[in-house]
């Protein structure tokens, strides 16, 4: 297997994570005869900095010609005022936009391991095996927004084939699974939700008969993921509702460092990502989580490139490495000292190579 794969490092701690995904990516091509060929972009406050771009030209010729692009993180309060004329997330906005990429994969997944480091009572835990679909190219986040001294709009607005198509990726992935999808919306109160769950009840009876289809309000979905996480199956929903639900979700797994993300369209061609943000208060520190971004490497040889083996190596690798005990701060218990972001690395480079 030959593939070139863009690396997008990004801002704050991304560096750090991405670079331990990227020295796994290797341990597993060099292991397995794979020919990965890596290349750098720029993107984010990385990119404004040297281009005054959040998604340079350079990058998005770069992003075309990949098999996979696995990201890092973008923003930091360096280009976060309210008056800036380019964000760090307009970068990320945009990469999506031109990776035509509007299906965003976000397993959650508990191991007993990992009990301890959740704030949920460990009865709340057992069994959770989630896949989120997050809708990732339409709503709020890319509707027309205008702002005054004293107002502000942000426009939401879905079209029936943008919602047929992920509704169409979450119903074929739950039919590999445990045939159960969770559609989220707010329809007691949004015309856009109101369409969603319309085309949902269509589009699930049409081409689903086999599954069984359930609809959540939004704020009772929030709710059910805190008190019956484990019946939940797939969860499919819009994208600002996919961006908070998965973070609040993150709280099942023990840390927002351990949930990775893929991001596809029609092809297999997709984006890879931690789902954390670019936590500038730690970085350089050498205390972040790479777990997160070494887990959407897996999802990367998992989608793009079909190697499924690969990926479970490298996903077994990680609950490894935790089961004995080695663990950033995020997700250290008593008795186990915290390790820094390479020695974490380290641990699960280590376990890939054992066998």
């Amino acid at each position: 297997m030959a593939a070139l794969i863009g690396i997008l490092a990004g801002d704050g701690i991304g560096p750090e994570v991405t670079s331990e995904a990227v020295r796994v990516l290797q341990s597993i091509g060099a292991r397995h005869s794979h020919k990965f060929e890596f290349r750098e972009g720029l993107i984010g406050g990385a990119a404004i900095d040297a281009t005054g771009s959040a998604f340079p030209p350079d990058t998005r010729k770069l992003c075309a010609e990949t098999d996979a692009v696995l990201l890092g993180a973008v923003g930091g309060p360096k280009w976060s005022s309210p008056d800036a004329a380019v964000r760090p997330e307009q970068g990320l906005l945009d990469l999506r936009a031109a990776m035509a990429v509007y299906g965003n994969l976000r397993p959650v997944v508990t191991h007993p391991s990992l009990y301890a480091s959740s704030p949920l009572k460990p009865e709340r835990l057992t069994g959770v095996d989630i896949l989120v679909i997050r809708e990732l190219t339409g709503g709020i986040y890319f509707g027309r927004k205008e702002r005054s001294a004293n107002s502000a709009t942000d426009v939401c607005t879905y079209s029936r084939p943008e919602i047929e198509r992920v509704l169409r990726m979450a119903g074929r992935l739950a039919m590999q699974r445990r045939r159960k999808v969770t559609s989220v919306d707010k329809a007691n109160v949004l015309e856009t939700s109101r369409l969603w769950r319309s085309v949902a009840t269509e589009l699930y009876a049409r081409e689903f008969p086999g599954l069984q289809v359930e609809h959540l309000l939004v704020d009772a979905a929030a709710m059910h993921l805190l008190s019956r996480a484990a019946e939940f199956d797939v969860i499919v929903t819009e994208n600002m509702f996919g961006d908070i639900l998965t973070d609040e979700a993150s709280m099942l797994t023990g840390s927002l460092g351990m949930l990775p993300s893929a991001a596809l369209g029609d092809g297999k061609r997709g984006l890879y990502e931690p789902i954390h943000g670019s936590a500038p208060d730690i970085a350089g520190q050498g205390k972040a989580n790479p777990c997160g971004a070494i887990l959407s490497a897996a999802m990367l040889l998992r989608h793009s490139l079909g190697l499924e083996g690969e990926a479970r190596r490298i996903e077994n690798a990680v609950l490894s490495a935790i089961e004995a005990g080695q663990r950033t701060g995020d997700i250290s218990v008593p008795g186990h000292a915290p390790v820094s972001t390479r020695a974490m690395g380290d641990a699960i480079l280590s376990r890939l190579t054992a066998v």
